[in-house]
Order: structure tokens, then sequence, then C-alpha cells
């Protein structure tokens, strides 16, 4: 049962004062005791908690045990005096596998065992009887029961085993427990106590990675410090790799939860490293931004994530040292936005409420709008206000909501206060509204001119170089209403929104164009590639990729190229007679006769990997564990080429099964699923199809493993069958749970579809399903007939 917005406002109307005492009980395998103790004022009449299928429970209200009305969500508490309250609800609930609840998870490559609450929207339910909902912010009081030798984390600061202090009032969906045999890293900075932890298969990682972890986390601290004037909201700040996290890391109050997938095995590239202090900084922020201050309802979702997004790039690139962080986003994370703000799913960065009328609903909005086009959104603030101004505004917003809720108006009169210029009409174009505007370069004897297509106003850098694109000039510029005619940069190659700062397609004129399409990679800066590529990739991507990719120096831009090319073309869009010659021209582009940059030897592997045809090559590989060019080969890039050789039917069951004992861990679990459901008979389709849709248990990871493996544009043979399988039994699996169904949905066919097949998915969008579900299908079907 989804919360309503009315629902929600009505219960925060009612209740105020509300505390959480909480004692978990994870010593058994079986189920897990969750006992929490409420306090509560209510205006008196009605109220409900939500209590997410519980196996057992017992209710006391106010010292007198009561049998509530309850089915399996909500515990109904009818003719509440006004006044003050307690309920105790004790209840026995089951582990999930799915990181909805209170996950499970043993790792085999030591066979200890993990759990951890990774909450969220919609299922701290799952965990604890809770009034499940953003504007009702509590303190909340933790213990834990659970294997002497573990590590417990939590919120709040240890006080003794298994025993954490009271955390200050913060939204329950913020909450997290980990435990478990952990490999901890400590230390204590401007007198807050830090910590790194991962299981402890993990420990070798960790302990490489330890010192560059602190030294980011410092980094960030000793900015956020400077920048905001309210000191760091909590005591202490530990941040943990979780197994099986269902995204990349969440914002938990003083414990964050990052994805070991941020922690690699073997080689970590600059990439890697850029990506995880973009996290860790995004993290961070939310302890402003989102934790200190939160908003009253999800549609304010983006002020939460817009802004970390923003302060994750933003701080990893000034003061973590990470330089090329912007570029990743321009090239990897905005084109997406611009698909999503394309798709008839676009919605407003900032959407009213009425728009998200359900928590349903809002598990949809944490999207590439307010994500991708939100960070973009408020990049171009900042550069419109000046960082100044900005500062002072959001500075003043969190001192006057500190550990409440507010809204876009409560931030907009703040940052209106702060600067001369007109924020909420700037806010009612670029917040309010849907849709981007785009940047046209024409020419009239020569002389360029930038017009807008639109009714945002933008501020950006203009850039102009020789037909040899050597650079010439560059200036910061307004573009409103009125076209901007550059009478001095006549008869040369002209970028607009060189250095991404607003969010605008870019409609280059011919002579911009051929020369930029002819000799993109001689361009020097590669942020203004990084802008580049995405705009003259869609338009003719492989012959481009054929031409340029060669001898693209940046590690980032190649692999964001290749994954455009492979996610948009090849697995979506490309008929499956165009697949093997589109294949062998990403193969022949990453082919390299010796590279000296490792990082870049390292993109052009990957790529080669999921491409090439050669089986003789592929084994060549796996033979030297290293490439022909003499780099080692590193489990993710290994599991590529052994998921490529399966693919090609050149390596059986036997072979797979070697290599998961020669890599006998989670990963290589993973990698051998993906690897056996690849292969290239009806057999291995069966079992795949399978071991997806007949264990109820199956975990996220395991899942996305197998459709990983099943659909291959090469085999469109041996996978037709099960394109109308999936669309019959998605729906049902989808009921799960929020998490499961985005997995589902991710697991749309990867390959192109038939007219027949296509309508066959709206066919099936015509009855009822999940929310969530519904918004990945439409979502493909978008992208696939644009």
């Amino acid at each position: 049962m989804s919360l309503t917005l009315d629902e929600a406002r009505a219960r925060a109307a009612a209740l105020s004062e509300i505390s959480y005492d909480l004692a978990l009980d994870v010593t058994s395998t079986d189920d897990f005791r969750s006992r929490a103790v409420i306090g509560f004022t209510t205006t008196g009449g009605g109220t409900f908690l939500e209590l997410h299928r519980a196996r057992t429970l017992d209710v006391v209200l106010d010292g007198t045990p009561i049998t509530p009305a309850y089915d399996g969500v909500r515990i109904v508490l009818d003719d509440l005096a006004p006044g003050k309250h307690e309920v105790i609800v004790d209840a026995r609930l089951s582990y999930v596998t799915d990181g909805e609840g209170l996950h499970t998870f043993t790792d085999p490559a030591d066979g200890e065992r993990y759990v951890g609450g990774y909450l969220g929207l919609d299922i701290t339910q799952r965990l604890f009887a809770c009034f499940d909902q953003l504007d009702l912010k509590a303190p909340i009081t933790l213990t834990v029961a659970a294997d002497p030798a573990w590590t417990v984390l939590s919120n709040g600061v240890p006080t003794g085993p298994g025993a954490f202090a009271t955390t200050p009032p913060i939204a329950c969906d913020l909450f997290v427990v980990a435990a478990g045999p952990f490999h901890s890293v400590r230390w204590e900075h401007a007198g807050v106590p830090m910590g790194w932890h991962a299981r402890r298969s993990l420990a070798a990682e960790l302990d490489r990675d330890a010192a560059e972890l602190r030294r980011v986390t410092e980094a960030c601290y000793d900015h956020f410090a400077r920048v905001f004037t309210e000191p760091f909201p909590f005591d202490s700040y530990d941040q943990v790799f979780v197994p099986e996290l269902n995204w990349g890391a969440q914002e938990n109050p003083g414990c964050v939860t990052f994805n070991e997938f941020m922690l690699p095995r073997g080689r970590v590239t600059d990439d890697d490293r850029r990506r995880r202090a973009m996290v860790i900084a995004h993290e961070m922020s939310h302890m402003w931004f989102g934790d200190l201050v939160s908003p009253v309802w999800w549609e304010d979702a983006w002020l939460n994530e817009s802004f970390a997004d923003y302060m994750g790039f933003e701080v990893a690139e000034t003061a973590a040292g990470c330089t090329g962080t912007r570029v990743s986003f321009e090239a990897l994370h905005k084109p997406g936005a611009y698909d999503a703000d394309r798709r008839r799913s676009t919605h407003p960065v900032a959407p009213d409420s009425a728009d998200v009328p359900d928590t349903a609903t809002a598990t949809t909005i944490f999207d590439e709008i307010s994500y991708g086009k939100g960070n973009a959104t408020v990049r171009q603030l900042v550069t419109w206000l000046g960082e100044d101004d900005f500062l002072t505004g959001v500075n003043a917003h969190l001192t006057a909501h500190r550990f409440g809720n507010a809204t876009l108006q409560d931030l907009l009169a703040a940052l209106d206060a702060a600067s001369p210029r007109d924020v909420r009409g700037w806010a009612d174009v670029w917040l309010r509204r849907s849709g981007h505007d785009t940047i046209r370069v024409t020419r009239s004897d020569g002389v360029p001119a930038l017009s807008r297509v639109g009714v945002r106003p933008h501020r950006f850098t203009v850039s102009a170089y020789t037909a040899e694109l050597e650079p010439v000039a560059s200036r910061l510029i307004d573009l409103g209403d009125e076209p901007l005619v550059l009478p001095d940069w006549s008869g040369l190659v002209v970028v607009p929104n060189a250095n991404g700062e607003t969010f605008a397609r870019l409609d280059l004129d011919q002579q911009s164009r051929d020369a930029l399409t002819e000799g993109l990679t001689t361009v020097p800066d590669p942020l203004v590639r990084a802008v580049l590529w995405p705009e003259l990739l869609d338009r003719d991507p492989l012959p481009l990729l054929a031409r340029q990719l060669p001898h693209e120096p940046s590690p980032t831009l190649i692999g964001a190229a290749l994954t455009r090319i492979r996610n948009r073309l090849i697995h979506r869009t490309l008929p499956a007679a165009a697949v093997p010659d589109a294949l062998a021209v990403v193969a022949a582009a990453c082919a390299t006769t010796g590279e000296p940059d490792e990082q870049r030897a390292v993109a052009l592997a990957r790529g080669l990997a999921w491409s090439t045809a050669d089986t003789a090559l592929l084994r060549r590989w796996l033979s030297a564990n290293a490439t022909d060019q003499g780099l080692t080969l590193d489990p993710e890039l290994r599991w590529a080429l052994v998921h490529r050789l399966a693919e090609l039917g050149g390596l059986d069951a036997a072979g797979i099964e070697a290599e998961r004992r020669r890599d006998d861990t989670a990963d290589g679990a993973l990698g051998a699923l993906t690897a056996l459901a690849a292969r290239p008979s009806e057999s291995a389709k069966a079992e795949a199809w399978a071991a997806m849709t007949e264990d109820p248990g199956v975990s996220v990871r395991r899942f996305r493993a197998l459709a990983a493996g099943l659909w291959s544009p090469s085999q469109r043979e041996l996978v037709a069958p099960y394109i109308p399988a999936y669309l019959a039994a998605a729906p049902t699996l989808a009921r799960r749970g929020s998490a499961f169904a985005a997995e589902i949905g991710r697991a749309f066919p990867a390959l192109a579809l038939t007219d027949q097949e296509h309508e066959g998915v709206r066919e099936a969008l015509r009855h009822d399903m999940p929310t969530v579900l519904r918004r990945h299908w439409d979502d493909e079907l978008d992208d696939r007939t644009a």
C-alpha cells in the first residue's frame, strides 16, 4: 500500500514529538526480532504505523496490550486521546535478499555472514514499526543483539557493545544498521571520529586504498566546513562498503553506505578514483542538504539529489584534487539527462506536489532528471547567480531549517534575499518546466551568431578555434531572447557551452560541425571534447567512433563513447543483421598494437572485450592473463572476456566453472552466472530464465547477472521466445518491491525489437502493473522509437 500525499499531510498535522527506541536481535539466521518503542504526541483521533509483513506481532499501547487492525502493512491506532502516547511494537520479520529490509548476505569467499538495513523511500517499515514519512523526523536510539565478534555500525556514536547514542532528529528513511565481521580503518579528524569499513574478504583492498580514502574524506570535510556556516551536524562519520547495496551509496547521517563496486578488486583506474571521490563528496554534502534539512514531501527530492550531485562533482574536482571529474559528468551523465528530458516521462526538476501523489510515484523521480539535469541546473544557477550569493542563500536556508524540513519556496526565499537577481523568475523557467533549450550557431557572411531556441536565460563559456582547431579565444556570455553576434570571430569554429555551464543541446553551424567531426580529438581541452563527443556521436555514431576513438587521449571519453554506442545503438536500436558489422567497427576502433598509457589501454581493452568476434584472441588473453600488449587482466576485464567468449560459443560450462573456481568470490559467482546464461544454446537460455523467474528469493544481483547474459543482440533467434515470456512474467515478479521492480525494468531485452514486439510491450502496458516497472517500459519504448 503506497502512502499518499494526503495521508502524509494529515498524519504530519496530527503528530509531533516523535521518538524511537529500537532494539534489533539478528542472532538467528531464520528471522530477526524488531522491537520499537515509539513515543509521540497527537491532536487526537486515529493514526497508523507502517510495518511490512510481520511474521509475529505484539502491540502495547500506553502500557496495555492491544490487538490492532493490521493488514500486513499498516498498524491502525484508533481513538487516541489528545496528548502523549507510547506504543511498543514487538515483531519478528523476515530477512531479505533484495536490499529492501534487513538484507542478509553470506560471503562465498570465507562463509562469513553480514546483515544490513539499507533503507530509503518506503523501506524503513520493513525493518521496524514507524511513521514512515520524511517530515516526521525523530531521534532514534538503537541497541543490537548480534554475534559478539561482529562490528555493528549505525547512525549514532557507539556507547557499548551493540548500543548507540540517540541521534538528533532524522528522517526515519535515513536510519541504517550494518553488522558483520567488518575490517575497519579508524581515525579522528577535526574532533570527529571517522572510519572506513569493508567485509573481511575485502580487507586487502581497503588497506590498499585507506590512505586515499582518508585523504579524500578529510578534504571534503574541510571544504564543507569552510563553505557551510552550520557545523557538521552529527557526532561521528563512518563510511562502509556493504554487500549488495541497490544503489551507488546512501547518505545515512553519520554512517554512509557505499556499493562495493567502489572498492575494486585488482586495478583501480583514475576513473574509479574520480567516481569514488565524487560519491564521497556527494554523500557528505547530504549531511547538510537532505539530513540536517530534509524535504517535506518527495516532490522536493531534487533539493537532496540535485544539490548533492552538483556538490559531488564540483568538490571532487576542486577540493579533493580529482581533476577530470567534470569531464566524466559531461561525457557520462549529462547525455543521459538529455535523453530523459525527451521522453514522455520527463518532469520538471522541481515538480509540483500534486505530480507526486504517493510514494510509488516518488520512487520514479530518482532519475536522470533529478540527478543529471538537476546537477547541471544547479551549476547554471551558481554560474548565473555567482557563488558568493549562492552560498549566502544556501547557508541562510540551512540555518533557518536545521534538523527540520523545508520546501523549494523556502530555499528560493533565502536565495532571493541574498541576491539582487530575480531568483523566483529563474526558478519558474528552469525548475518548474520540463524540457531543455537548444543553443544554435548560425552564420552570415562568415560571422557567427548565437541564438536560443527556448525560454531560459543562459550564462556559459563560448570558445573559438581555427579551422585546424587551435584555440583562439573564450568568453563568458549571457544569452537571452536576442541573438548574440560575434563579429570578431568571423570564419572561426565556434563551440557554445564549451565548459558545460548550462543545460542545453547544441545545434552547430555546418562549418563548425564539419571541422569538429574531422578533428574532434585534436581539441586540446578534454572538457570541451566531453561536451562535443555526445553531440557528434548521436548524429553519426559508428563513422565518428571509427575515425576518432583510436586518437582520443582521454580514457574517460573513450569509455563514455563506447558505453553510449553499446547501450543506445547496439542494445536498443540496431537491427540484428547489422549488429556483427557494428561490433566489428567497435572492435577495430579499440584494437591497439601497443599503448604506453595504461589507463587508455584499459579503456580500449574493455571495449574490445565485449565487441570482438576473435575467439582466438580471447583465449590467448585468458591463457596469458594479459593482453597481447602485456596489460594484466583485472577481475572485471577477465570476466568480460569470459562473458564474450561464452557468448561466441567458445567456452562451455566446464570452462566457466574453472573460471569461477579461479575467482571464488561473490563477483566470481556472478560473473559465472552471466557467462553461463550467455552461451548460444537453447538449454543455456532456458536454465537462465528459470533461475531468474522460478526462485522467489533470487537476489537483485543474481537476477541482474543472469539478465546480462540472457539477452544478446547477436543471438536474436535464441532469445526471441523470451521477449513475450518476459513481458508476461515481469508484472508479477515486480510486485516483490520497488528495488526488484526497477531491476526487472532494467532487464528489458537488450536488443532491437520488431514492430510486433513493440506492440506487445504497448499491450502489456494497457494492464495493471507496478508504477516503477511501467516507468521503465515507457522509457524503453521512447528510447527505441524516437
